[in-house]
């Protein structure tokens, strides 16, 4: 079974670098793949990318030692089982707003006993290992989305999951559910209190906390609090941020007045 990156990184006590992919494109996934993150998510909500575009991006993530994820468009077992299948290492899952939930997700990232995912890994295989099935379990990664005010309510609750490796803070809906006005990188104490929140009970039930950033900064800052698994911007913010900076730069004009656009993650 081929290992996943990213456990190991955690196993060793260690934050790691996610990359976030909306464009719709194998080239651009690999040019992605080959820069150093630790794991990429290609992202099927808010993304560009169908279900083909994804595997072959998968597929260009594999010319790569890098873990490859996926955000699901939904709490819905089907797509969430045609990912894994496709070979897509681990599911991020948006809205999880309660036990039940969470164990909805997990249950169609896992084989039986511990879950209901049906058998059939056909490019995850090939991909994986032909011990595939048999390790998958322990394998595949599952980070449910806490994203509202309700999610927060619960955030004990979810973490009980049996099966779920960890929680990936939504910044922009968790913002928007509490009546925040900021969307990424959040400094309101009201939405830091939130984030605070969530890492605190990540750390109380050994789950793993995640967030997702619009700049270094913010991202090292989050890595320094105990989040073990940061976002840094998206590939479309990358790129409408430094081909603003170039235009800026040629034009003479001073770089520093660009601000980074905050895309929807």
């Amino acid at each position: 079974m081929r290992t996943s990156h990213l456990r190991t990184i955690w196993q060793n006590g260690e934050a790691a670098i996610n990359g976030w992919l909306h464009i719709p494109s194998s080239w651009s996934a690999e040019v992605m793949a080959h820069q150093g993150f630790d794991s990429l998510t290609i992202d099927l909500e808010h993304g560009m990318a169908d279900f083909q575009t994804a595997l072959t991006m998968f597929q260009a993530i594999s010319t790569t030692a890098v873990t490859p994820l996926a955000r699901a468009p939904w709490n819905e077992p089907g797509i969430m089982m045609r990912l894994l299948d496709a070979g897509c290492m681990g599911i991020i899952c948006p809205m999880v707003n309660s036990p039940e939930q969470a164990e909805r997700f997990v249950g169609a990232c896992r084989y039986h006993p511990q879950g209901y995912r049906s058998l059939g890994p056909t490019r995850a295989r090939l991909y994986a290992g032909a011990d595939y099935a048999d390790r998958a379990n322990e394998v595949v990664v599952t980070m449910a989305m806490v994203e509202t005010a309700e999610g927060l309510d619960n955030v004990d609750e979810i973490c009980r999951t049996p099966g779920l490796d960890g929680v990936y803070s939504g910044p922009g809906d968790l913002s928007l559910s509490l009546g925040g006005r900021q969307r990424v990188d959040l400094t309101e104490p009201k939405l830091v209190a939130a984030l605070d929140t969530i890492l605190a009970a990540t750390k109380r039930h050994g789950k793993i906390a995640g967030l997702h950033t619009n700049s270094p900064e913010y991202a090292r800052q989050a890595i320094d609090k105990g989040f073990q698994f940061v976002t840094v911007m998206t590939d479309s913010t990358i790129l409408g941020t430094y081909a603003k900076h170039l235009v800026a730069t040629t034009r003479g004009t001073d770089p520093t007045d660009v601000a980074t656009p905050a895309t929807p993650y």
